[in-house]
């Protein structure tokens, strides 16, 4: 085999390869004895079947298999005698070959960078930290309490207002005619709610039991339902009872009906969901924080491969929001060249993040457990109560999705390594202050690098946009 270097900028390197036709005739001879052991042909025992006549009936069916095993044996020879670790599968390109000849085929591969490390104790880091209040506890029990309000026939005849429930019958129609799902009997629809189309329960306020009335409204142009986006409707509604909720008085009768002992554990509950929930915003921040340090503390070229390969499924991600119009307006107002170049910026510190991490971890002998993921698959588990058994069943069956759980696992892993060495201090804010965006800056958005890993912009990176949010 010959190996001939034809490349070497940055991470790429391309080589031209070429195995001689002796050693494809070798490997060819090879399979066909093993295709002769075993081969039935008249007139011949088994492993007895002379080489000629193997060639002559098998030597094209083989010779596909034969070429893959060696442009595979000897890409990874390549490889190992240029000491490059690739960060994605090389690609091969065939320039030549016919029976008889050298198979000349160029390698292309893009190497993992060399990743030189910060001093992780010159770290410098603001954990955020936020108390709950009494005034929180009182507001967040009383949203309990009117989630578990009854409502009770209006004792006295009145027109309804917001917030009243009405028992209604409905059928709605388009252009006269009635489309599915656009009936229904005895519905309890709370005035103001907003679980309807917009402007329906406004037509409904002012309106007494027995009332009959046609709604008339106007489908959302982003509604599900193609068919009857943006379309006018008429909906017949029938007001079949008038009912207003009951205040629930917030007691230790209120909490023994939650299975509680009493209000104190009810808003004991309360406050330790609320400090779990503030204290996981924290921590989201901090390791924000933290990869943004990393970011600017190390400098190293991407493989361009990897990058386009994670801007193509953020791209991906932001067309299936943009159709479901689920963009903000500082998505819509921008054109597709800007968003692109924003979100290839996102891409790329995605990825020289992800490397950073995964070398991090290799190199300080971080892993990942059996217990580890167990307890992912548990969780996982509890979200589908009942089918518990058939989410075990699908991670041992699916390695791409067991993957996909142990990623996020090391990841963290990692981080916990890192905050252990770094420099932390502490700071308590408002729980406004907590819970703030940190990308709600006056400051410009940085235009989009292209090539060193360090000079992606670090505010950028936690991708507030909707299609990349889970970039970090």
């Amino acid at each position: 085999m010959q190996i001939s270097e034809i490349k070497n900028e940055g991470l790429s390197r391309e080589y031209s390869v070429t195995i001689s036709a002796a050693d494809i005739d070798k490997r060819i001879d090879g399979r066909l004895q093993e295709v002769g052991s075993t081969i039935k042909i008249p007139g011949f025992r088994p492993g007895k079947v002379p080489m000629a006549i193997l060639r002559q009936r098998f030597s094209k069916s083989v010779m596909g298999e034969v070429l893959e095993a060696a442009v595979n044996e000897s890409s990874q020879e390549v490889l190992r005698q240029n000491e490059l670790r690739p960060a994605m599968q090389p690609k091969i390109e065939i320039d030549s070959f016919d029976e008889g000849k050298d198979l000349i085929y160029k390698m292309g591969v893009e190497c993992m960078p060399e990743i030189k490390e910060m001093d992780f104790g010159k770290i410098e880091l603001t954990r955020l930290k936020a108390k709950v209040d009494d005034k929180e506890i009182e507001e967040a029990v009383e949203r309990i309490a009117k989630d578990f309000r009854k409502s009770e026939p209006i004792a006295k005849a009145r027109k309804m207002k917001s917030g009243d429930v009405a028992v209604i019958d409905f059928k709605g129609s388009v252009d006269g005619v009635e489309f599915p799902g656009g009936a229904g009997e005895g519905h309890h629809l709370e005035l103001g709610s907003n679980s309807f189309i917009p402007g329906f329960e406004e037509q409904l306020v002012g309106a007494k039991a027995g009332d009959d009335l046609d709604v008339k409204v106007t489908f959302p142009a982003e509604y599900h339902s193609e068919d009857l986006a943006g379309k006018d409707a008429v909906f017949a509604v029938s007001v079949k009872e008038t009912r207003e909720y009951v205040d629930q008085e917030i007691n230790d009768e209120f909490a023994k009906s939650l299975g509680l002992e009493d209000l104190d554990q009810l808003k004991g509950q309360v406050r330790e969901r609320m400090e779990n929930d503030y204290n996981q915003v924290s921590r989201t921040r901090l390791k924000r924080e933290l990869l943004d340090a990393l970011h600017e503390g190390h400098e190293f070229d991407v493989p361009a491969g990897m990058v386009e390969q994670e801007f193509e499924q953020i791209w991906k991600q932001f067309e299936q929001a943009r159709d479901a119009g689920q963009l903000d307006e500082s998505e819509t107002s921008k054109g597709e060249d800007e968003l692109k170049a924003e979100y290839r910026e996102i891409a790329e510190r995605r990825v020289a993040l992800g490397l950073l991490l995964s070398e991090l971890g290799t190199k300080n002998n971080i892993q990942v457990t059996q217990d580890d993921l167990n307890r992912a698959m548990v969780q996982e588990a509890q979200k589908y109560p009942g089918q518990e058994a058939q989410v075990f069943e699908f991670y041992q069956k699916n390695p791409e999705a067991l993957a996909n759980l142990q990623a996020p696992i090391f990841e963290e892993k990692v981080v916990d390594f890192l905050l252990e060495m770094a420099k932390i201090s502490d700071t308590e804010v408002s729980v406004e202050e907590l819970m703030k965006d940190p990308d709600e800056e006056d400051a410009p958005a940085p235009k989009a690098k292209k090539t060193k890993a360090k000079k992606a912009a670090s505010k950028k990176a936690a991708a507030k946009k909707t299609a990349a949010k889970k970039a970090d």
